[in-house]
């Protein structure tokens, strides 16, 4: 019966109905064995007329769904039948569909249905039959599989749906264990990762030696783009480029495409792209086209990278992008509008981590790249409040630009609004970071691997600092609260032995001494107690500064927000260069996000410049307590001044600054003070709320 009368696919259909107890829907039975619910309807069309000779009866209701019956001895020995069949066919039926997915990416030009049964071993029967399933993921990624009688089998559809098909193949196919062998070294080649693996793996079908040259051309070049992205996006750059060098050999014409090329050619990441296309044409000696070069440029700019290392240039390159920032507030309001004000004051959270981290994703959604999230699972299951919050932040990018965010990408958010909130918490808490070392026997390799999944599910409760054998100094094991290692240790300290890979176990191991660690007194020796010494009197001084040089004054309802700007200038400022600097930052600031905020009655006016060489808090009222009547201002009756140097210590003065922000919408008293008390109640609430910072950071060092 099997071989004779019922297709493979129909067999899977028949399999799966004989061993349900009673009915189910075609859409279940359709997930169940990884097919479409047309397809199974399709196919429901021939079964009943077949199952007839065997004594079957295919019986459907709807609403309840479908189901056979007939004699229990008959169909039980169809079953038996079937899956004995199944055993012989399905043990490698997928690997072989996805080899042919593959193949058909690897070279899209016309084949004949002999090629791909020499190639696998196969019948020309079952080649047909796989491509008829494989036939069903092309056409999600709006690519067709045409056949052309006499001729053979090719692929329909613009280059930009291949190549979304490829992106999408190599993020379904690409499997943790196969990354993380080779992210230990990646001066191991891809090839030598793939070679370990069984003959059936579907890496088998690339070719050895082009990846073995690809990888080689993009490790000479060290770069550091190129050095930090994730495990998965750097395998995924030699696979996608591996099969674009094969095509090139193979003569396949590229369509071109200048207005992408156009659009591409001036980014920052096109530079890099070139030079990883100079090197290949260099190692193949071929002509590789500019779309190409684009297409790589647009991989890495989609990837996701390990860590955000932001330089001056590329701070002020997202500081003026007033879409990304409007769309970024509005996300926040969107997550939590109770705490959205602290939030957005967290410019490590806004800059380094929602703006940052929004442009690749846009990139992604745009050009229907997916890409994989190993903690999603985790992130739902610990954090589900979070997760679901930022299911609704994932409807303002929806209704911006109409792409429909995957839960992968909703959980990289909830990594970043987890994180901000964890910061937010623990400026209120007398905690302090806990310093661990990560401990390997060269201090590369696997320790970068693990350091990245501390730091990844710690964020800054800890300072992490990664060790071989041969660094365990005096002063390392003196200010180290406890090691993380995978040999052992002969030095006298704490030390916690774990896997290189970090189960759930290890990493519960960790988190317990964290959470001891951080509300313990600070290892220390004199060294640091000296430089401890001189980092209290630092703050201390600059505390003095904020309370003694607060600046107060009250001027007319009817002023401009730029006369309020001259005004409030020439106050802060002496000099007329500096009170220019003053001037133009804040107005850049308030362009970029305006801080006006009238249901709390208040403006706050603040900005990172070279105009002031100390912290500054300064406080505007109107005359008469009413407020001001300039549109712009909205109501409100008092404008907060808070200025930062840009200097080496923007950290500790944006933290003392940030207390009195807080303070703003969690003491109410403040508020009221700010807005209708005098300049010396004002200062008295200053002096009280800066003490306690004062005392709390003395008690977490």
């Amino acid at each position: 019966m099997a071989s004779n009368d019922l297709t493979p696919r129909m067999q899977q259909i028949v399999l799966a109905l004989l061993n349900e107890d009673g009915p189910i829907p075609v859409k279940q039975l359709a997930d169940q064995i990884h097919i479409s619910k047309r397809t199974v309807q399709r196919e429901l069309e021939y079964i009943p007329r077949v199952l007839k000779k065997y004594g079957l009866t295919f019986c459907s209701k709807t609403g309840t769904g479908i189901w056979l019956e007939g004699d229990q001895d008959q169909i039980e020995a169809i079953k038996a039948e079937l899956e004995e069949d199944d055993a012989l066919d399905v043990s490698d039926r997928i690997e072989r569909q996805k080899r042919l997915t593959l193949e058909i990416l690897k070279d899209k030009t016309l084949k004949k249905l002999y090629y791909y049964s020499d190639l696998f071993g196969v019948s020309e029967a079952t080649v047909s039959s796989d491509l008829e399933v494989v036939k069903e993921w092309f056409h999600k990624c709006h690519l067709e599989i045409k056949r052309k009688p006499g001729y053979g089998v090719f692929i329909e559809g613009s280059e930009r749906n291949f190549r979304r098909a490829l992106r999408v193949f190599i993020d379904e196919n690409i499997h943790t264990e196969i990354i993380q062998e080779m992210y230990e070294d990646r001066n191991q080649s891809v090839l030598n990762v793939i070679q370990n693996k069984s003959e059936r793996n579907i890496y088998r079908i690339l070719d050895d030696d082009i990846v073995k040259r690809v990888t080689a051309c993009i490790l000479r070049i060290r770069d550091k783009r190129i050095l930090n992205l994730t495990q998965d996006s750097y395998l995924g750059l030699v696979i996608h480029v591996a099969i674009a060098v094969n095509r090139i050999r193979r003569q396949e014409i590229i369509e071109e495409n200048s207005l992408m090329t156009d659009g591409l050619r001036n980014d920052q990441d096109y530079d890099l792209a070139k030079r990883i296309t100079k090197s290949l044409e260099d190692e193949f000696q071929i002509q590789i086209p500019e779309i190409e070069c684009a297409y790589i440029c647009l991989h890495i700019k989609g990837s996701k990278i390990q860590q955000l290392n932001i330089d001056e240039k590329s701070r002020s390159e997202i500081e003026e992008s007033r879409e990304l920032w409007d769309v970024v507030n509005e996300m926040i309001d969107c997550y939590d509008d109770s705490i959205a004000y602290l939030l957005k004051q967290d410019e490590e959270f806004v800059i380094q981590g929602l703006i940052a981290h929004l442009k690749p994703t846009l990139v992604r959604l745009t050009n229907g790249m997916k890409i994989q999230n190993p903690l999603l699972e985790q992130i739902k299951q610990d954090y589900p409040v979070i997760f679901e919050r930022c299911r609704s932040v994932a409807k303002v990018i929806e209704g911006r630009y109409g792409y429909e965010v995957p839960e992968s990408e909703i959980g990289f958010l909830a990594i970043h609004f987890g994180a901000a909130e964890v910061r937010m918490e623990s400026r209120k808490e007398s905690r302090r970071k806990v310093n661990i070392g990560i401990v390997c026997a060269s201090g590369i390799g696997i320790s970068r691997l693990m350091s990245s999944k501390v730091a990844r599910d710690f964020a800054d409760r800890v300072e992490l600092s990664v060790y071989g054998m041969t660094d365990l100094s005096p002063y390392v094991l003196s200010k180290t609260d406890f090691f993380v290692s995978t040999i052992p240790i002969k030095e006298e300290a704490d030390i916690l032995y774990v896997s290189p890979l970090l189960p759930a176990e290890d990493m519960e191991q960790i988190a317990g001494k964290v959470r001891r660690c951080e509300f313990m007194p600070k290892k220390q020796d004199n060294q640091e107690f000296t430089i401890q010494l001189d980092q209290v009197n630092f703050i201390a001084v600059q505390i003095k500064n904020v309370i003694r040089l607060m600046e107060y004054q009250r001027v007319n309802n009817g002023i401009t927000f730029e006369e309020l700007l001259i005004a409030v200038s020439e106050k802060l400022a002496a000099y007329p260069e500096r009170q220019s600097i003053i001037q133009e930052d804040l107005m850049r600031r308030e362009r970029l996000c305006s801080q006006i905020f009238p249901d709390l009655s208040f403006a706050l006016l603040h900005a990172r410049t070279e105009g002031v060489v100390k912290p500054v808090f300064s406080v505007c009222q109107t005359k008469d307590g009413e407020p001001f009547s300039d549109p712009y201002f909205r109501g409100v009756c008092v404008v907060l001044i808070m200025l930062v140097p840009k200097d080496d210590h923007e950290v500790e003065n944006s933290d003392i600054l940030g207390v009195l922000s807080e303070r703003l919408i969690e003491e109410e008293e403040f508020l009221d003070t700010v807005r209708h008390g005098g300049k010396e109640e004002i200062r008295a609430l200053v002096s009280q709320y800066l003490n306690q910072y004062f005392k709390h950071y003395l008690d977490k060092i």
